[in-house]
């Protein structure tokens, strides 16, 4: 190995992290993908040399201080850093052509799901959210804006998705699946539209599946979703900060952290370890020690702790606030690896979902 790729084997945490955080200018004309939607949005995804995946911003006022950019030379493409003569060749991750198809009663594939990363299929199953409806919704949450702007359709139907699956299995950029939902007024908090998207597609295809919900109010949708084929599933809590939690998450500060315990128990012991996962998002407002806490608790019951960095979203009440600084993701990464080894945990066993993908997250490089 060069003196060059060892370097960049170095600074790969560093350099994931930072574009993360920060996003990076365009130098060039391009898609800049998504800009609004559930999860963290407003950019595309991009490979760097070793093959990791990058979900990059490209939406944003803080990306216009980045200090990346995103040049061309002929079709290939590269990250320049302000100031530095060094280039780094990426590969940018296209468009499948599946979203220039249409379902059999007429829904362009596009609206019904985009691909993630190189090969997860992802929707948002029902695209409103009960919290918008009662002012308690996050305040870094797109899920709603991007059916106003007519991107998506606010219910896709189990028939509509499974022909999108088809349709990328063909292409060949399907091999796992990210399904979540926006929390409904229903006991089951979205688990029966999830439960119903994963038999259909189960029925005609096995691949695994990811499913993201909030607690429901009984274990019994937990076992529907485990019976119908969910591989994985992730319960997000966004912050262990209580008083955080209450003023940027009102809706969800509602539900008490025991009943999130009482289901990541749950869901460990139906779905096994490496198998259930919870995002942390840093920015927020909370202290280094809780979030290094509250991972160490989920460690502790078989949790994987999903680590991001706050990715303002225009229209969202966040949109102005600044993203965490790198250096301490960098050192919030590097803690709860540790994290995961003192408990055995591993994000590359994880069947399906946001922590198979990667690409949001830098947990994988501070782990290797």
């Amino acid at each position: 190995m060069t003196e060059k790729n060892d370097r960049f084997k170095t600074d790969l945490l560093g350099l994931k992290v930072e574009l993360l955080c920060n996003g990076a200018r365009l130098g060039t004309t391009i898609d800049r993908g998504r800009k609004a939607g559930a999860g963290p949005s407003g950019g595309r995804y991009i490979l760097l040399p070793n093959g990791s995946g990058v979900n990059l911003a490209f939406w944003g006022n803080f990306v216009k201080k980045s200090t990346w950019e995103i040049t061309k030379e002929n079709k290939d493409y590269f990250l320049h850093r302000s100031n530095e003569d060094e280039k780094i060749p990426i590969k940018m991750v296209h468009n499948p052509n599946f979203y220039n198809e249409k379902t059999s009663d007429g829904i362009p594939m596009g609206k019904v799901a985009l691909l993630h990363g190189t090969d997860c299929l992802a929707t948002t199953v029902y695209q409103r959210c009960t919290y918008w409806n009662t002012g308690k919704k996050c305040k870094f949450c797109g899920i709603e804006l991007s059916l106003e702007s007519q991107a998506t359709i606010s219910v896709k139907k189990p028939c509509q998705f499974r022909e999108v699956v088809e349709a990328a299995v063909k292409e060949d950029v399907c091999n796992h699946i990210t399904l979540t939902t926006g929390t409904t007024e229903t006991p089951d908090r979205g688990s029966k539209l999830l439960t119903e998207i994963v038999k259909e597609v189960k029925a005609c295809r096995e691949i695994p599946i990811h499913v993201q919900v909030e607690p429901p109010k009984s274990n019994q949708y937990l076992d529907m979703l485990a019976n119908a084929g969910a591989d994985t599933i992730g319960v997000h809590i966004e912050s262990f900060d209580p008083a955080v939690l209450k003023e940027v998450c009102p809706g969800k500060a509602e539900t008490r952290l025991e009943r999130y315990l009482e289901t990541w128990k749950y869901s460990v012991e139906l779905f096994g370890e490496n198998q259930v996962s919870s995002f942390i998002i840093a920015g927020l407002g909370e202290s280094d020690d809780s979030i290094l806490k509250g991972a160490e608790k989920l460690a502790e019951i078989g949790v994987i702790p999903y680590l991001v960095p706050l990715r303002p979203i225009i229209g969202t009440e966040f949109e102005d606030r600044p993203p965490p600084r790198p250096s301490r993701m960098i050192s919030l990464y590097k803690r709860i690896a540790e994290i995961l080894e003192t408990y055995g945990l591993d994000p590359a066993k994880n069947k399906a979902g946001c922590v198979r993908c990667g690409c949001c997250s830098a947990i994988n490089e501070a782990k290797a």
